[in-house]
Order: structure tokens, then C-alpha cells, then sequence
């Protein structure tokens, strides 16, 4: 029996071999979502465990990274979706932008302050796209979407990143 095939029939040995496999890259799918370390690793824990009880439903001829990829990206989404959102605000806001050494460093905080605000869904497909430069299809079947809205939520993301940008003073 191949790999797979002893998964699917509840061999652990099997299940060791594939979380071998796939961890680090499990790993680095989270993280490059969540952008948390501490929680990339344990949804890559959680990610295991929820492949390993949905064994039985896992078709040995099909594509077993793309399975897990997506268990791994619904995983990541809830926790983006339960994520408080918190954005620090200065004690006292300057009247105008002056020239500062720190500006730089500020308006990096600002749009990744605006890209936190943006819909988890929106976030993701805009992360794994813009970001981590990933293909749109390996972002759809990721995703469980189709093509075309994966381009739909890169889009959505870009313009309301934009419009939030633009209400700061930033122009993208």
C-alpha cells in the first residue's frame, strides 16, 4: 500500500511520515496568513490534527498538499476572523506631517495598520498575491474559491486599502 492509501486507512506511521513531510511547509503557508509565528505554530499543530480525525474522507488519488493547504487556510482564516483588531493610537497627533528621519518608519506602521483593517478574506487573497507573490491558482484552490474571485478579492482589497490610505493622507 502507498503512503496515502495507509493514511486513509488510519495508519499512523503513515500520518507521522506525511506530518514530516509537510510540516515546514504547513508552517510557512500559515505564517505567511497569519503573520504571527507563535500562531503560525500552533494552527500548523491544529491543521494536523483536524487532517488526521478527516483521514477517512481524504481520497488517496487526489492532490494531498492541496487538501492540507486548505484545511491549513481555513484554520488561518478563523483565527484572523477571532483576531481582536488592535491599532494604537498616538497620545497626541501632530497638526502636519514634518520632515522627519521617522517618517519612513511611520508610514510603514500606517499601511500595515490599514492592511490589518482590511475583511480577513480580502487580507488573505491580497497577502498570498501581493505579498508572498503566490500564484492566483494555487491561492484559489487554497482558498476554495474559483479564479476569478480570488482576482475579485485582490481587487476589493487594493481599493479599500487605498481609500483607507487616502483618508490618512497617504497617497498610494
Amino acid at each position: 500500500m502507498e503512503l496515502l492509501d495507509r493514511f486513509a486507512a488510519g495508519d499512523l506511521e503513515a500520518f507521522e511520515e506525511l506530518f514530516r513531510q509537510f510540516q515546514k511547509a504547513i508552517y510557512g503557508w500559515i505564517l505567511r496568513i497569519v503573520r504571527n509565528p507563535a500562531a503560525a505554530e500552533d494552527l500548523t499543530m491544529e491543521t494536523f490534527l483536524r487532517m488526521y480525525r478527516a483521514r477517512a474522507r481524504f481520497d488517496p488519488q487526489g492532490n494531498f498538499g492541496a487538501w492540507v493547504r486548505r484545511i491549513a487556510t481555513n484554520l488561518a482564516l478563523d483565527h484572523l476572523r477571532r483576531a481582536r483588531r488592535e491599532v494604537e493610537l498616538p497620545s497626541t497627533m501632530p497638526a502636519a506631517p514634518e520632515a522627519d528621519p521617522v517618517l519612513p518608519h511611520q508610514l510603514r506602521e500606517q499601511v500595515s495598520r490599514a492592511f490589518a483593517q482590511l475583511p480577513a478574506k480580502l487580507r488573505v487573497a491580497a497577502t498570498l498575491a501581493l505579498i508572498e507573490d503566490r500564484p492566483y491558482e494555487e491561492i484559489a484552490e487554497a482558498l476554495g474559491i474559483s479564479l476569478g474571485a480570488v482576482k475579485s478579492r485582490v481587487f476589493r482589497a487594493v481599493r479599500k486599502l487605498r481609500a483607507r490610505l487616502e483618508r490618512l493622507g497617504i497617497r498610494p
